[in-house]
């Protein structure tokens, strides 16, 4: 029975156990669940002529062999099969390909195979979601196989659109606008219109990336009522709208404040999911009255975590990936010596407080095995008596220190960051660049850049002048980047222009070069201090 059968026969207890029941699970049953679906996995990518290439020979027959044995991996270990599409290398029988951008300039995309079984665990997980998004105690949620819902992520082939195609399966909900309409439409496009889709009919389900629900949400009085369409929006909603908009413009009126999404709309369920995400929530809240519910999952990763109810941490499904842990001081040695042996650690041997990086090895015929997907969580607890569960929960902090991902948008690296100064012709003796925070608590990019002033054509060289030329070549090399302007209204960028001599002194000082990529804030604080003392070191 799918979950609209189970509903029309008011099994709710039978529902919440099939697919919310992990979260009764004690940390013993867990593993138990870990262990024999990676005893299956190992069996079927061992075998497979892409686990073979990786293996070099070797024959793993316990998950303790395999640990040993298969190195850490990340996509350029999988490169070559997966960009060719190489079904008959693989340890599952794809039936659909999912894409995502790899490294702006330099890699277009890369591809992750899904075999049925994994889009069974989906649909599964997706469910899950689903009923937790509404749920405010245990056992408790509120669905209806009529509901609406507001879909704001991208459509196949991309990951996130895997949501409408599984839940399909299992349930009748309306998606504003129509997949089969979203799918040639650009992203402005689908936004709209399904804002224009909830103004008619209501909707009960929003999801979406953090950044873009909360731009298109501060955006929400243009596209509604309270624009100047007016009389002619209202008479094409729904009876039911037109009383809600009509007391929504009286509220706001009355407390002389703007129109915001919970004026118009109630929902049962909103979910939201992407990289800074947790930047977004609280503001969310107040916008639309109901708190985000923050999921996790990628395109290699898939679906793989959830909130619940109390919306304090994210807790993993048994069923998606087996999971380790690259606990932070060894992900940093490794980053220093790519030779260096790290330990990992399983979900049963993590500790409260400390940060990890996440090592996944895909279930179900997947292709990635202890693949470093390049996400960090702290683990916040390994109990929780507000929600009753005995399996440890995660916060997500942000991807690896070699890459600054920005609202879930783009993903910059060293040689994006090379590329584009490389382009610009701009005369750099020295860069690092870090991820940081406005006092609005919203990400940019912040580039500590020395320029020799002498080779500069310009007759004053100035911040805003090297700012603008860095950012139209971030753009030409990066559309993601491009993006975050015309789809967020977001500038990802500051430039602060350090003295000449100031990369050359530091390195001397420290007998080695500040690293490229968010360095250590007490380096980056003896970097910029630098521009208060006489430079000693001059090229």
């Amino acid at each position: 029975m799918n979950l609209k059968e189970m509903l029309e026969e008011k099994q709710y207890d039978k529902i919440w156990q099939s697919y919310c029941g992990f979260l009764d699970l004690s940390i013993e049953s867990y593993m138990e669940i870990q262990n024999r679906l990676m005893e299956e996995q190992i069996d079927l990518w061992c075998k497979s002529p892409l686990g073979k290439g990786i293996l070099k020979g070797k024959s793993p027959k316990t998950i303790d062999d395999f640990r040993n044995m298969v190195p850490l991996t990340t996509y350029d270990d999988y490169a070559d099969v997966l960009l060719q599409k190489r079904a008959d290398l693989l340890p599952g029988n794809p039936i659909i390909w999912i894409q995502t951008t790899w490294e702006g300039g330099k890699h277009p995309i890369k591809v992750a195979p899904y075999t049925r079984s994994m889009l069974d665990v989906y649909r599964q997980n997706a469910t899950a979601c689903l009923l937790l998004s509404t749920s405010t105690e245990k056992g408790k949620f509120d669905v209806e196989h009529t509901d609406r819902f507001l879909y704001g992520l991208a459509p196949l082939p991309y990951v996130t659109g895997l949501l409408p195609l599984t839940l399909s399966e299992e349930i009748d909900l309306q998606f504003l606008p129509k997949v089969k309409d979203a799918v040639g439409m650009t992203f402005s496009e689908r936004n709209k219109l399904g804002f224009k889709l909830a103004m008619k009919s209501g909707v009960e389900y929003f999801f979406g990336l953090g950044s873009v629900v909360y731009a298109i949400s501060k955006s929400l009085s243009q596209m509604s009522a309270g624009s100047s369409s007016g009389l002619k929006s209202l008479l094409k909603c729904h009876p039911k709208m037109i009383f809600r908009i009509l007391k929504a413009r009286h509220i706001t009126k009355k407390e002389k404040r703007p129109l915001m999404p919970k004026d118009l709309f109630k929902l049962k369920g909103f979910m939201i999911a992407g990289t800074d995400s947790s930047c977004y929530k609280d503001e969310l809240e107040k916008l639309w009255g109901i708190r985000p519910m923050e999921l996790f999952g990628g395109t290699e990763p898939s679906l793989m975590g959830t909130e619940t109810w109390t919306r304090k941490g994210v807790y993993f499904f048994p069923n998606t990936c087996f999971y380790e842990f690259l606990h932070e001081g060894d992900m940093l040695k490794l980053k220093n010596n790519p030779a260096y042996q790290p330990k990992t650690y399983l979900m049963n041997e993590v500790i409260p407080g400390e940060k990890y990086e996440l090592v996944l090895t895909l279930l179900k015929g997947g292709a990635f095995a202890r693949y470093r997907v390049g996400d960090i969580f702290r683990c916040v607890g390994l109990t929780n008596q507000e929600d009753e569960t005995k399996i440890p929960r995660f916060e997500y902090i942000d991807r690896v220190p070699t890459i600054i991902d920005i609202a879930g948008f783009t993903r910059i690296s060293e040689n994006g960051i090379k590329d584009a100064i490389q382009l610009s012709k701009l005369p750099v003796i020295g860069w690092t660049a870090f991820k940081e925070f406005n006092e609005e608590n919203k990400p940019f990019m912040h580039l500590y850049i020395e320029i020799d002033k002498e080779k500069f054509v310009e007759s004053a060289v100035n911040t805003e002048i090297v700012k603008n030329i860095l950012s139209t070549y971030f753009k030409y090399i990066d559309q993601d980047y491009r993006d975050l302007k015309k789809i967020l209204g977001m500038d990802p960028l500051k430039v602060t222009l350090l003295r000449c001599g100031t990369f050359e002194t530091f390195e001397k000082l420290n007998h080695r070069p500040i690293a490229k990529m968010n360095p250590h804030s007490s380096e980056l604080r003896e970097l910029i201090n630098f521009q208060s003392i006489d430079l000693t070191y001059r090229g």
